[in-house]
């Protein structure tokens, strides 16, 4: 092992090790039901905004957002954009009333709202599914970066990332990962924030052209091994050369797994076919993500981000651990001002990867960009510092993220499928974090944020619709519900799944058919509202909807407001002691 990786493996291990210990401090105090599936509701807006940021800051934001600026330009902004506003929306529909609510988890919403066990059951199941979905990426991203780093079988990285978040939420449920998220926000603020600041002033004191009509130029002889099959288009062969052959003329090529690529000094860099291969059309927008269509992908970029954070369990589930919904508001307001800071440097990193690490366009590793850019820049034991502290904040942010998906799928297996006790807690736990490994060893290399832009979309065409609707729509009805759930959770799940088993054929229909299954929420979303409507108007609402409506909507001092109680804390004092 050389000096810099047994530096990287230290940073990574101290992080790992940071992250079990404030989880130990946090789990101490975690006795009751309550305590495991909201800490009691006593996490003020500060605390609680630093947590949710924590959480929230997944793969796709720390690595994701930067390996996407780099490949795709401006049209990639709308990631980061969509998924700090989405709080706005948070903000605005759905935090304080669904605070109100009393619920404990998103099943337990839906039975208060419309009262229907049937219903509550097909909501669990959504809220699994998303959260199984959006684990995958998280272990995706813990494989590439040991790899990457250490060398490491890509199978270490899920492995080691499921064993540390199942012990800390075992240990200590919601309680625990609270303190455990807080503190990673601002270990992985610092990880990215520290060497973006760096490799801006190195460009300020020896400044590029960025927008030039001409790929990134390499700056010493380098070679790429081709690891996954891939399309690039080289537009300038000379100096670039495939098995030991020169590139004979400009154009598309298969690249295959094993192929050598070897870019000489000066040569132009070859680009992932349908991404953009010149500077002036990497800084303009319009040009999507590569394929066909890219108005459309864009178009369904936003609608994604920007409701799918209203349907994300992870997220809705740390509302309620505020103590009202005065409370709730001022944390997603503080999130907003959180995100929009973390957010500046993933940009930044990637607008310098294409200056300090050009050869990662070549294939679908661009995710790496943000650990392997402080060693491309800086040469010596500063550069390997810098690497050393990316490495830290890219792992912090696959635990805290994962311990919140967690939490989710625990508290609803526990509360909806078990008993409802602190031992059912953790086994629901230890199975939630178990089932994602197989399907992240299997997924395809889509790149991290397009990966979790997907489940977005799911979420966006399932949870969003029911939460918006059922907390501002008196007509909203069981039927109805059940239809949208179904009809939206169909139509982005089957893209979903079409898409992370290896895509279809892009040119399919005109290209339409790639399109829709990598970008389906400008369809799935609108189908999911209006199936709601269509059929609530056709069914029965509920009797009780004033009485609902008044507890969600009227302010807690009037005392409206009801808090809904675990099963095991009505039978028992001391659930511990009996799990």
């Amino acid at each position: 092992m050389t000096g810099s990786e047994a530096l990287t493996a230290l940073a990574l291990m101290a992080a790992a090790f940071a992250t079990v210990a404030v989880g130990v401090y946090g789990g101490r105090l975690s006795r009751t039901t309550s305590d495991f599936l909201v800490a009691s509701r006593t996490v003020g807006p500060r605390w609680n905004a630093a947590a949710i940021s924590g959480e929230y800051l997944s793969a796709a934001s720390f690595l994701g957002v930067a390996g996407l600026v780099a490949k795709y330009g401006a049209d990639a902004l709308w990631y980061p954009i969509g998924f700090t506003a989405g709080y706005l929306g948070l903000l605005l529909f759905v935090a304080a009333p669904l605070r109100r609510s009393g619920a404990y988890t998103v099943p337990d919403f839906t039975e208060f709202r419309l009262g229907s066990r049937r219903l509550r059951t097909l909501t669990m199941v959504f809220v699994v599914v998303i959260c199984v979905l959006y684990l995958v990426p998280q272990y995706q991203g813990a494989g590439l970066t040991l790899k990457i780093l250490l060398g490491l079988p890509f199978w270490v990285g899920p492995v080691a990332v499921a064993v540390i978040v199942i012990a800390n939420v075992v240990g200590g449920g919601m309680r625990s990962i609270t303190f455990v998220q807080a503190f990673q926000y601002w270990l992985k603020l610092t990880a990215i924030a520290v060497p973006a600041l760096a490799l801006l002033a190195l460009f300020a004191s020896n400044p590029a052209p960025l927008t030039e009509p001409l790929p990134p130029t390499i700056a010493e002889r380098t070679t790429v091994a081709i690891e996954t099959p891939v399309l690039v288009q080289i537009d300038s062969p000379a100096g670039v050369s495939m098995n030991g052959v020169a590139v004979p003329a400009p154009g598309e090529y298969q690249l295959s797994a094993g192929t050598t690529l070897v870019l000489e000094a000066g040569s132009l860099t070859p680009v992932v076919a349908g991404a953009p291969s010149t500077g002036e059309e990497w800084v303009g927008s319009g040009g999507g993500l590569g394929g066909a269509h890219p108005l459309f992908q864009v178009l369904s970029i936003i609608v994604a981000t920007f409701l799918g954070t209203m349907g994300l369990p992870h997220v809705m589930v740390r509302f309620y651990t505020n103590p009202d919904g005065r409370a709730a508001r001022r944390t997603a307001l503080a999130v907003i001002a959180l995100l929009t800071l973390f957010y500046a440097f993933p940009t930044l990193m990637g607008v310098f990867a294409r200056l300090y690490v050009p050869q990662l366009l070549i294939t679908d590793t661009a995710d790496a960009a943000v650990v392997l850019m402080p060693q491309a820049a800086f040469a010596g034991s500063f550069g390997q510092l810098l690497a050393a502290l990316a490495a830290a904040g890219a792992i912090a942010a696959f635990l805290a993220t994962s311990s919140g998906l967690l939490v989710s799928i625990a508290g609803a297996l526990a509360t909806d499928v078990l008993r409802g006790r602190v031992r059912d807690f953790r086994i629901a736990a230890v199975l939630g974090g178990l089932l994602p490994l197989p399907l992240a060893m299997a997924a395809s290399t889509l790149e991290l944020s397009r990966n979790v832009g997907l489940v977005f979309a799911v979420a966006a065409s399932t949870l969003c619709p029911l939460l918006v609707l059922g907390i501002w729509w008196r007509g909203l009805t069981v039927a109805g519900a059940m239809s949208g759930l179904l009809t939206g959770g169909l139509a982005s799940g089957t893209a979903a799944a079409l898409t992370l088993a290896g895509g279809v054929d892009e040119h399919a229909l005109g290209g339409w058919l790639g399109v829709l299954t990598g970008y389906p929420a400008a369809v799935s979303v609108p189908l999911a509202f209006v199936t709601m409507v269509v059929v609530s108007r056709f069914t029965t609402a509920s009797a009780d909807t004033a009485r609902i409506f008044a507890r969600m909507h009227l302010p807690e001092r009037l005392g409206m407001s009801i808090e809904r109680v675990p099963t095991d804390e009505r039978v028992r004092d001391n659930p511990v002691a009996e799990a």
